[in-house]
């Protein structure tokens, strides 16, 4: 898109919008309070990157209460809406430029981006003292969800990740039956989803003119650079490696967040991957991955041991098998997906989000409440939960139910779900060294096969396949997985000691 066309886009969406003038400044809620503990009627000034989307559910659930000062967004046809909606929010392309003039005026934010761009937005913002809240998943990559959890604890900031079910009550109710034992010691758990619900495993499009209202480039930001297509945006980008993170990015937040939480996992020692069709664009259309976690401590108070773990997840419309004494007639998919729990003394069913939990003895437990619960949880109390948190000094915070403490080391588990897929051409199940985040057992001269596209002919009555392939060093490719290079001109702050 030209730089023209773009301008006059802009300056006649903000004429019919009614959009603030550029020199309106407005004072930070930290200047007014004071720093440290707010009054929770004092408003807290938002702004929000990536807003056609869950951006604008996001920024609905807190806008009642707080002052929306500016939004941004690269797409200014599917956004449209939104700008007219706050015609009080100073509209942005741009979120680097929102930061240098906006920047003293924001006490938070909130990034709903691609999945792509989630860790670059927030990074910077959580550098210059920003309070932030990111959709699920928190990253694209195991670095930036590293770097985004050390970044959290050194700048002391509020956080939450866009997994609103970690905030419902069937997560709670997940975590304290594990914790009083009400199923023994569990070695082995089963999660599913019945995403993707759009399109994958498609062969990379052919190249389309630019809409006037799309800032391509920015929506590339700090990928590696493509013809645009319609196929990858505004929604249908999950499903491309280079800006989604397929069905795990998705629903793994939300289905296996009680898993993470209740079974306390760190980092896992081990992970594989198999899926149909890989190719080297676009994820599969189903795919299966079971990550191995080391034995844990047991938590004080607690009525469980923590032995080692197998986690394994299925998407695409793959289920595990229905364990003994399932109902007969019973569907295993409750709201987009499921979780098995099998303990020593039972197995725990639940859905997603950890909704509806059964034991499948038909016992019903009666246990203490231990986990705090958060009012509306999926209805906009997840958001308005972080706002608490952001006007609660960083010594007394009574921290979120899905802060990036917690956010970035579950993210991580998500995205090795990627790697394990995409790197199933080794035929090894791999092994990860979390601490130092590289794979112990892939080899300098180890070469992976990936397929460029598939192609299908039917000559003189017979199917013909035309996949043609690349060979690759596979270090190195896991490396790019695990560390993106970024694109010249955009960059992370440093992660911290």
């Amino acid at each position: 898109m030209k730089e023209n066309s773009k301008n006059i886009t802009r300056r006649s969406f903000i004429e019919r919008t009614g959009a603030v003038a550029a020199g309106l400044t407005i004072l930070p809620g930290s200047v007014i309070s004071g720093f440290g503990h707010r009054a929770p009627s004092d408003k807290l000034n938002i702004a929000v990157v990536g807003i056609g989307g869950m951006g604008n559910s996001n920024l609905r659930a807190v806008k009642g209460t707080e002052n929306i000062i500016a939004l941004c967004d690269v797409d200014w046809g599917y956004s449209k809406k939104v700008f007219a909606d706050n015609p009080d929010a100073k509209p942005y392309w741009d979120w680097r430029k929102m930061y240098d003039e906006m920047g003293k005026s924001i006490d938070a934010v909130i990034v709903a981006t691609a999945d792509h761009t989630h860790a670059i937005v927030a990074a910077n913002a959580m550098v210059m003292g920003k309070n932030v809240y990111v959709q699920k998943p928190l990253t694209h990559s195991v670095y930036e969800s590293r770097l985004l959890t050390k970044l959290a604890a050194k700048h002391k900031v509020a956080t939450q990740m866009g997994n609103q079910g970690s905030s419902d009550e069937g997560v709670d109710l997940v975590v304290e039956w594990l914790q009083n034992g009400e199923i023994g010691d569990v070695k082995k758990v089963e999660a599913f989803t019945d995403r993707p619900i759009w399109p994958q495993g498609l062969n990379v499009p052919k190249g389309e003119w630019v809409p006037e209202t799309l800032n391509w480039d920015l929506f590339i930001g700090p990928t590696k650079m493509r013809p645009y297509n319609s196929l990858y945006t505004p929604w249908n980008w999950r499903g491309w490696w280079d800006f989604g993170t397929g069905a795990l990015g998705d629903m793994a937040c939300h289905i296996l967040h009680p898993v993470f939480k209740g079974l306390k996992l760190q980092y896992p020692i081990k992970a594989q991957g198999s899926s149909t069709l890989l190719l080297t664009d676009c994820a599969p259309n189903a795919q299966m991955v079971k990550l191995t976690y080391p034995a844990r401590v047991t938590p004080e108070n607690a009525k469980m041991k923590l032995p080692e773990v197998e986690v394994t997840w299925y998407d695409g419309g793959l289920q595990p098998p229905k364990p003994a004494g399932w109902p007969a007639g019973k569907n295993m998919n409750d709201q987009g997906g499921g979780v098995l729990f099998h303990g020593t003394k039972d197995t725990l069913v639940c859905g997603c989000y950890g909704r509806n939990p059964w034991l499948i003895s038909g016992r019903k437990p009666e246990v203490p409440k231990t986990e705090r619960r958060v009012e509306r949880a999926v209805m906009g109390g997840h958001e308005m939960d972080w706002v608490r948190a952001c006007k609660e000094s960083p010594e007394s915070r009574v921290e979120t139910k899905s802060n990036f403490s917690e956010a970035g080391p579950f993210n991580e588990m998500v995205v090795m779900g990627v790697l394990a897929v995409r790197l199933q051409g080794l035929n090894r199940e791999l092994e990860w060294n979390g601490e130092k985040m590289v794979f112990t057992n892939i080899g300098a001269d180890d070469k992976v096969r990936l397929t460029i596209s598939d192609n299908f002919t039917i000559v003189d009555g017979d199917p013909k396949f035309n996949r043609p392939n690349l060979t690759i060093n596979a270090g190195e490719f896991a490396s790019e997985m695990i560390k993106h290079t970024y694109r010249e001109g955009w960059s992370l702050p440093d992660m911290p000691a």
